[in-house]
């Protein structure tokens, strides 16, 4: 079968290794795909907005799975798209997106539904919001309503902060659009925790929980990022909390979406912090996460493949989900000065039988640059967290690149939480 998948980093460079692996997988496309997925699919210029272009691609070659997996596609209706041109496609429709494309949405879906989360409210006037701000608790966290590459987040820890987060995203707008409305919560505490779930709007299926770093410096410091490295499993997402979750969580918020009318069809992410009070979401990502998925697909051991046909055709409960009982660490290599200002252009020498994702690379005169802020994901397997952990700093010690930037304790945390 033939295969497209949408998107042009990491995420996308592992999901198509695993897709890779399918017996029934004879050929994959990725639209735009970068100069490392190159090597393991046909990427074909037309960028993962341009929806038409990739509607009609689909068709023209007789795609037999489309993937579309980052968020702005999936919210501006890739998979309406395909699906009218008559292509079986894993991810969710416009309707059902919007439980990542608007975080007031999200929370007011949770809310009605009782499903736990912070405490919030909701601004669409910059007077209003700042008048909040200055007398709500704080810390305090101000999100952008729309999307912002996983960046849209302001943790306040003084209410100068809060005004300044409120004034950066509404007035000043640096998330565009996506700022024209905040929603503005209360700040948990807790141990964070990251599960993708496979869902075909009937059945559930979470997958290996994980543990996200998105902190740009060593020690949970310096500014948020798309996520600097991530393990699985995430040690405290005990089987106790996983089947809490279930029951209170990730099962509500399937029924509550098809009781909305928007069936949820794909991948579901859940972003929870483990308060003292029980498990509560943060956020829901309509898409795999970035860079979760480059721990969590290593693990898996059934043929990605079935499973996703499996969901389309609404068939989850007879597809085999079965994933490794090993650990797996991902180290981001980054170009140093990220997410802020960075230099790009810089060759990349690396070994080729690792599992290496490439998110932000391109080819120059058959040579691989960088070409991004997150360059590289470097994930490793192995039957401890510790194992993993240290195999993968060993693979990033054969990496070299001008400009080069990991943070060196990705896994840490979770190795304190293990010897509790």
């Amino acid at each position: 079968m033939k295969v497209l998948v949408v998107g042009g980093g990491g995420r996308e460079h592992a999901i198509i290794k695993k897709l890779k692996e399918s017996k029934k997988v004879s050929k994959i496309y990725a639209l735009p795909g970068n100069g490392g997925i190159a090597a393991d699919a046909e990427c074909v210029d037309i960028g993962a907005k341009e929806i038409d272009r990739i509607a009609d691609f689909a068709a023209k070659n007789d795609i037999d799975l489309a993937v579309v997996a980052p968020d702005d596609p999936l919210v501006l209706g890739a998979v309406d798209a395909l699906k009218a041109k008559g292509i079986k496609t894993f991810g969710p429709d416009r309707r059902a997106a919007i439980i990542e494309g608007s975080k007031a949405f999200s929370k007011d879906l949770m809310k009605k539904y009782n499903i736990p989360t912070a405490a919030y409210e909701t601004f669409s006037e910059a007077e209003e919001a700042l008048r909040y701000v200055e007398n709500c608790p704080v810390p305090v966290v101000v999100k952008a309503d729309g999307l912002a590459l996983g960046k849209g987040v302001i943790i306040a820890e003084t209410r100068e902060e809060a005004v300044n987060a409120v004034k950066t995203i509404m007035e000043d707008r640096i998330f565009g659009d996506s700022g024209s409305k905040v929603v503005i919560e209360e700040f948990l505490t807790g141990p964070e925790v990251s599960v993708l779930s496979f869902t075909d709007g009937k059945t559930i299926v979470p997958m290996v929980s994980s543990m996200d770093h998105k902190r740009a410096l060593d020690g949970d410091k310096g500014l948020n990022t798309g996520g600097m490295g991530t393990v699985a499993p995430n040690p405290y997402y005990t089987p106790e909390i996983a089947l809490q979750c279930m029951e209170t969580i990730f099962r509500p918020t399937i029924d509550a979406m098809n009781k909305e009318g928007r069936t949820f069809s794909g991948c579901l992410y859940f972003g929870l912090m483990l308060t003292e009070k029980g498990p509560k979401v943060i956020e829901y990502n309509c898409r795999f996460g970035d860079p979760e998925t480059q721990v969590v697909l290593p693990l898996l051991e059934s043929d990605l493949a079935d499973i996703m046909l499996s969901i389309y055709e609404g068939k989850l409960d007879e597809a085999e989900v079965r994933f490794a009982d090993k650990s797996a660490a991902c180290v981001v290599m980054a170009s140093e000065g990220y997410p802020s200002k960075y230099e790009t252009g810089f060759e990349i020498t690396m070994p080729e039988d690792k599992n290496i994702y490439v998110a932000g690379a391109k080819l120059k005169d058959g040579r691989l640059v960088t070409a991004g802020g997150r360059v590289l994901g470097v994930t490793e397997t192995a039957e401890t967290l510790a194992e993993a952990i240290d195999k993968a700093y060993q693979t990033v010690k054969t990496i070299s690149f001008e400009n080069a930037y990991y943070r060196t304790d990705i896994g840490k945390r979770a190795l304190m939480a293990e010897r509790k």
